[in-house]
């Protein structure tokens, strides 16, 4: 069962998918970090000054000291942090969209093995030479 096991662990493809999954955490921190820091300011500084991150609508203020008895933190839908990660979503989506079109588009294309005729047609043929002779 061990050795199976090895097997298993030490195959191609699950290799490869251990290798992807580590290349999509980093790919992920990149996109992020790019979205974060370089696309959301740009939005924000064309939206007035907005940092959208910041933005959200209080529900409940907060009431008290924090760290003190009876302390009620702030309830609030953040929809700012909500809009960064759909940019994030979209700037994803297109990197994954374009290196899956480089990617299909560097497979050499497969050749199909043109099918010549059949048995029962060169039968029929032979046949009817011979039948001419």
């Amino acid at each position: 069962m061990l050795k199976e096991f090895k097997n298993f662990i030490m195959s191609g493809n699950v290799i490869d998918f251990a290798v992807a999954v580590i290349m999509a955490g980093a790919v992920g921190l990149v996109v992020n970090g790019f979205v974060n820091d370089i696309v959301m300011p740009v939005v924000g500084h064309f939206a007035g000054g907005v940092d959208f991150a910041t933005l959200k609508m209080v529900l409940t203020e907060a009431s008290g000291v924090e760290g003190a008895e009876g302390y009620v933190a702030e309830n609030a839908i953040r929809w700012g942090s909500w809009v960064n990660t759909l940019v994030n979503l979209i700037i994803v989506g297109f990197v994954m969209f374009i290196l899956v079109k480089a990617y299909n588009k560097s497979k050499a294309p497969v050749e199909e093995e043109v099918a010549g005729p059949s048995q029962e047609d060169l039968l029929a043929e032979i046949r009817d030479l011979l039948a001419k002779k």
